[in-house]
Formats: structure tokens, sequence, C-alpha cells
């Protein structure tokens, strides 16, 4: 029971992936609970404008490539012309949407967790004004997530719908004749990708020499291959420095990211996907005496406590990578700590997915990182590969595309990463991710017994060929 002198024993801040989950978990271990969240529906940016909204359009612009283009009647599945309904697709992304933050509000009731709708501000470390009331928790848990970082020169106008960032990119009333993206990680692919499949050109403009940044060179050099197969027209090593809007076209203007001569590019789309920023502004943090570090984030320590006593902090407000799943690890291991138990969230195996076709997932070390940590020696790691273009299923499929690569100590065989291309990269990762976990040799995985034809069985091959013993190349 929540102490007298407290209405909660723990308020979250945001009922995001990270929020919505710790505050159920708290509820769930007899701790009074309560959540505030500003938006007018539940789930945070994931289920409203991120992870669900963009996987919906990414589903259903695939299954009209798969139509449009040859690649259903491939399988004796014969269509009359193939249209594209636009609004019945972002209708179709509004139901799935609706439904899960729905969803939500009823585990919200069932567990009795008190939604308090509206912007939280610190008072003080155990008193927190929301709206028009204001209330007091022993504990308060700051969850509350990202949004998109901003890029000077190149102003975001989502109602316009001509430079965008995910969430407009996501709300589009109409397949763009070009869009160009700027940023080539996760959200800019996944997005352009969508566009790309209903018919857009898709110009990618990234600052690095390669696409994908933090994930292993060889899965990110791949990446760029099979992009530009499918159309993308990619810019690597090239900043945007400005973009002007005249009638329904955008200029842009690029650099060498080295320096150099600029040049013009136009588009009648701009998305904006350069990265995340943690939200910390108006909450107060002054108010209590809690400072952030260079980079906008909030420090905890292991149990995500923050310097000011009985203030927490998870998910995207921290250090660590930005994803939905980290913060839902974290929001049950808050709970758990806050209500004495341990809640632990092993940070070094956190999957990463792009929902590409095909999905790109890792989990891990890269061979980059494996290799620096061993201090530059080859020999201290083993690498097995297996291509999907041997894999059976994948193979009957018509999806040869992609790879899959274990990562092993050489000394202990123990897995260090695991990186891989295929259709169901994203499934086929949680596998690696449960191995590492348990923290299993090449071996283990090579004499775990996998169902055929499956396109796991790349996983089992190529952890395999660690050892230098694949059996179907």
């Amino acid at each position: 029971m929540a102490s007298q002198n407290y209405d909660y024993d723990v308020l979250v801040i945001g009922a995001g992936p990270g929020g919505y989950v710790a505050a159920i978990r708290a509820a769930q271990l007899g701790l009074r609970t309560a959540c505030a969240e500003a938006r007018e529906t539940l789930g945070g940016t994931c289920l409203n404008v991120g992870c669900i909204p963009s996987k919906a359009l990414l589903h259903g612009s695939e299954l009209f490539e798969a139509a449009a283009h040859g690649t259903l009647a491939r399988f004796g599945v014969k269509t009359a012309e193939v249209e594209l309904d636009l609004p019945a697709l972002q209708g179709e992304k509004a139901a799935a949407v609706r439904e899960l933050t729905d969803g939500i509000a009823f585990l919200f009731r069932k567990n009795k967790v008190d939604w308090l709708k509206g912007q939280a501000v610190f008072r003080d470390a155990h008193t927190v004004a929301v709206a028009d009331r204001t209330v007091t928790a022993r504990n308060v848990v700051i969850a509350t997530g990202s949004s998109v970082m901003p890029l000077p020169g190149v102003d975001v106008d989502n109602a316009r719908g001509m430079i965008v960032d995910s969430t407009g990119a996501l709300a589009l009333d109409r397949v763009p004749e070009h869009m160009v993206v700027i940023g080539g990680g996760v959200i800019g692919l996944e997005l352009g990708s969508v566009w790309r499949r209903l018919g857009a050109k898709v110009t990618v403009v990234e600052f690095l020499d390669a696409l994908l940044p933090g994930m292993d060179g060889e899965v990110r050099k791949e990446a760029a291959r099979l992009f530009r197969k499918q159309g993308m027209e990619l810019r690597l090593s090239t900043k945007v420095t400005r973009a002007v809007t005249r009638g329904r076209k955008v200029t842009l203007t690029l650099e060498p990211a080295a320096g150099g001569d600029s040049e013009t590019l136009e588009a009648d789309c701009v998305l904006v996907a350069i990265g995340r920023r943690p939200n910390t502004e108006g909450l107060g943090l002054d108010a209590i005496g809690l400072a952030l570090n260079p980079r906008g984030q909030i420090e905890t320590d292991h149990q995500f406590r923050t310097k000011v006593d009985g203030v927490r902090a998870i998910g995207d407000v921290i250090p660590g990578p930005m994803l939905a799943h980290k913060a839902e690890d974290e929001g049950i291991a808050v709970a758990e700590n806050i209500a004495g138990q341990i809640g632990i969230v092993n940070h070094g195996v956190i999957p990463s997915v792009v929902y590409t076709s095909p999905e790109i997932a890792g989990v891990g070390l890269t061979e980059e990182q494996a290799l620096e940590k061993a201090g530059g020696e080859k020999g201290a790691i083993r690498v097995g590969r297996f291509p999907m273009l041997a894999n059976s299923r994948a193979k009957t499929n018509r999806e040869p595309d992609g790879f899959v690569k274990v990562i092993a100590d050489a000394g202990t065989d123990r897995v260090l990463g695991v990186w891989m291309i295929a259709s169901v990269a994203g499934t086929m990762i949680a596998q690696a991710a449960q191995a590492m976990e348990f923290g299993a040799t090449s071996e283990d995985i090579a004499y775990t017994c996998h169902a055929h034809p499956t396109h796991s069985e790349a996983v089992k091959e190529a952890a395999m060929a660690v050892l230098g013993k694949p059996i179907h190349m």
C-alpha cells in the first residue's frame, strides 16, 4: 500500500513502451501506481507514430509490390491490373494503432493503474503537477522517450507534406514522385522503402560513408548493395545544408561531407530522419537539481536510479540504443527494483532490427567491435557465414538475398555477436539473443536441432561454419 505521506508508490511519467510496461509491472507487484501521459492516447511514439504504424505501411507496401510486380504471378496467383488505394492502406494503419492503444488502456484498467492525463512537471523530487492537479509519489520514473532531431536549414512542416519527419512520412496522402530521405539509418530506410515500393523514386542522402551506423560492416555493405538493386539511389558521404520550398517542389543544397562544391537536388517530398533526441524539456528537472549529460540524457546506475533520491529513469532518456524493446525490459526491471526485487537488463544482448525487405538484424558485438575488444588480433575471434541462397526455405520462397554471420571467441567459442540479412531476420534474431543470454557457444547452436525447412537453419549452418564445417555450402 502507498505510504500515508504519498498519493502513490510509483508515478511513471510517460506511457510509451518503457513507461506503460513499468506502470503495469509495478501495479502487478502490489504498488499503487499512476502513469502521466500528455498524449490523448497511450503507447508513446512507438505505438502512435513509430514502430506500429510503420509496420502496417511496410506490410501493405510489400503486399502491393508482390501483386504489382509479378511475385504473386510467379507462384500462380494471377491478378488483374493492380491499383493502390492509399486511403484504405492508411485506414488499416490507423485501425491497427487504435486497437493497440485501446489495448493498453484496457490493461491499465485491468491492473488498476491510474492514467493521469496531461503534461507532468516536477515541483520537487516527490511532487509532480499534471495538468490541473498535483500528486505525490514515493518513487517517480521518468520514461518520456525521444523526439525527432531537427536538421538546421531544413524546416519540417508535416501539414504541407513536403518536408516531413517520420510522423509526416507515415501520413502522406499521396505517393511522391521523388522522395529524398535525409539520413541512412533505420527510420529513413524503412520509410523510404515503403514509398519506393508504392511507386516513388527514392534518393537517400547520408553524411557517413555507409548506411546503418552501428551495425556490422559486412551487413552495412550488403544492405547498400540490396537497396541499390531495389532501385534506391544512395548518396553517401554527403550532407544537406539547405532546403527551399517553391510551389510543390523542394530544392536541396548538397555538399560532400568532407567539404567541396555544392549542388542542388529537387524533390517533391523530403523526409528528415537524422536521429532522435531525449524528451527532457518541460519536465522541470531544474526544480529537483537533475542535470543532463552532454548528450542531453539522464544518467542512471544499474537500478535506473538518478542522482536524485526517489527519481529513476528508463528508455530513450537514458544512454543506450533508442529501441522500444530495450525500454520495455527496463520498465519491467525498474518496477521490480522499486518493489525490492532484482531487476536486471543485459544491455550487451539487445537485438536491433531494420524492417526493410529483406529484414536486417543483429545482436551483440559487430566483427569490428569484437576485433577491437581483442586488441586487433584477428586470430582472437572466429567468424562463420552462411548465405540465404543456400537455405532451402529461402530458396523455395525465392528469397535468396542475405546471409547469417556468427562471431565467436576463438578461445572459448562463446558467441559474441550474430548479424543477418534475411526475409524474416527480425524473428530469427530472437534465437541468437536467447542463446547469447545463456552464454552459448557456436557449438551449442550448431548442435541444436533446427526444424527443416526453415530460414532459421541458416543460423545453425553459420554456427557450424565458425568451426569450418557447414553442410550445405
